[in-house]
């Protein structure tokens, strides 16, 4: 009985050490995203901050939207990976996506 205790709090703490602060952001860069090529450099250039999850880009609505691990990474770590590969970066604010929606 002592065993299955144990065995239990120990598999509650496992559980509780593996849950992770999953976050997501939204940017937009300057210079423009105007092609598949100026996708796939910030893609393949911000892909190697530590922490970062997931990267869509939308040419269109001109936003990259990233998933990051807020434990392993800050927004100012990513902006620092999108200025090594020559862009600059500037968060969306929520309110900003609606009135886009809304266009």
């Amino acid at each position: 009985m002592k065993r299955l205790v144990i065995i239990a709090a120990l598999a509650a703490n496992v559980v509780a050490v593996g849950a992770k602060d999953i976050k997501t952001v939204v940017f937009t860069t300057q210079p423009q995203m105007h092609c598949q090529n100026c996708e796939n450099r910030i893609k393949n250039g911000v892909r190697f901050v530590k922490g970062v999850k997931k990267i869509e880009t939308n040419v269109e609505q001109q936003t990259v939207t990233i998933e990051y691990d807020a434990d392993k990474t800050t927004t100012e770590n990513i902006k620092k990976g999108f200025k090594k590969i020559g862009y600059e970066v500037r968060q969306v604010v929520k309110q900003e996506k609606k009135e886009e929606k809304k266009k």
